[in-house]
């Protein structure tokens, strides 16, 4: 997408914080939000990510104002928006299905939120231009909605969306109706708009790698709460529980046992000296895929490393990498991930045979275990 500099000191310039103070939505006797609070710094984008039914977007919709909440504040800034209907909180939106106007050219859906403000038609023709070409669909601008691929729409929702230089950006999933390919080419795409405006950006998604590509900080729902906020980076690899770790990247859990000396152990290997407070209850290992080694021969493993000896129970080629899962005694499993670059490192893989994997201490990571 085009840098505009004009638009993207604008923007930036204007942008708004969002705090949220105890949120609560209810539904007859259900929570579809429970005391949520959140601050969204100016200019940051914010990923709301969560599993079907677990609030993300119901708290987006409150953000929006399209629903009320039974309790809470939501500021824009220093100015309290409970109240504020929807049109007058001039936030730009992004909807799943990206709510174009069938019977409108491209050109008339980018031009049409200034024309609702009464802006004088020769600026709205520029402006809506401007926004177009940063899009990189300004040749579109006479074709018809469905003229357009889904990538295309999705600019088109997109140039709608902040045409008006609005100074907060709502998008509710609007990869999900995109193919693979093009919903993580669109990923990229959104990341660098969002560089070359510098709007506070609030986007729901249930795509934790997508999450992790675009944000600059997530925070999880579930259950109508928000179980951890943080950078992408310590989300992924300090999460707070097994809801987290499992549904940000692949994990394998392994309880842990505490020895007479206070150490967290597993298969008699210490994993921890002393224990994390012990006094808030057991812990397990989680062990991301990617961080497991294939041991070729035990003497040459480093002395700070764990070791892992199975059996290959499952054994699937995937194109960039292949994945073995591994079961270990006392029917634990792990998983690991091989990189197929070269056939070296796989090509004598089988299922049944057995394999002896190693894990660099650095790389432990330690959660509560809720039994």
């Amino acid at each position: 997408m085009k840098n505009n500099s004009a638009t993207t000191g604008e923007n930036a310039a204007t942008s708004l914080a969002i705090s949220i103070i105890d949120l609560t939505k209810k539904y007859g006797e259900s929570f579809a939000l429970k005391s949520v609070s959140l601050d969204v710094q100016a200019g940051e984008f914010l990923t709301l990510l969560g599993p079907s039914g677990s609030g993300k977007t119901t708290l987006l919709m409150a953000i929006a104002g399209f629903n009320r909440p039974n309790a809470g504040s939501i500021r824009f800034g220093s100015n309290e928006m409970i109240l504020t209907p929807p049109h007058r909180r001039e936030v730009g939106m992004v909807f799943q299905n990206y709510a174009l106007f069938p019977h409108m050219s491209v050109f008339e859906n980018v031009a049409f939120p200034l024309k609702l403000r009464k802006v004088p038609s020769q600026e709205r023709r520029s402006r809506a231009m401007a926004a177009l070409e940063t899009v990189q669909l300004s040749q579109y601008a006479e074709r018809q909605i469905d003229q357009l691929s889904g990538g295309q729409r999705q600019r088109v929702a997109l140039a709608r969306a902040f045409v008006f230089r609005p100074r907060i950006l709502l998008m509710d999933e609007p990869l999900s109706a995109l193919d693979k390919k093009l919903r993580e080419q669109m990923q990229i795409e959104l990341k660098q708009l969002h560089r070359q405006l510098g709007v506070t950006t609030v986007y729901v998604t249930h795509d934790q790698r997508e999450a992790l590509t675009m944000s600059d900080r997530i925070a999880v729902i579930n259950h109508g709460e928000i179980t951890q906020i943080g950078t992408p980076k310590q989300i992924y690899n300090a999460p707070v529980n097994e809801f987290v770790a499992d549904f940000i990247g692949e994990s394998s859990v392994l309880p842990l046992d505490c020895d007479s000396a206070g150490n967290l152990v597993f298969s008699d290997q210490i994993i921890s000296m002393p224990a994390p407070n012990q006094s808030q209850g057991a812990w397990s290992l989680l062990i991301r895929p990617e961080r497991l080694t294939l041991v070729k021969s035990e003497s040459g493993v480093p002395a700070d490393s764990l070791l892992f000896h199975g059996v290959i129970s499952e054994f699937v080629f995937q194109g960039d990498t292949a994945l073995a899962l591994l079961q270990l005694q006392g029917n634990y499993s792990l998983s690991i991930r091989f990189n197929t670059k070269s056939t070296e490192s796989i090509e004598h893989i089988e299922i049944g045979q057995r394999i002896s994997l190693s894990l660099n201490k650095k790389d432990i990571i330690l959660i509560p275990r809720v039994d």
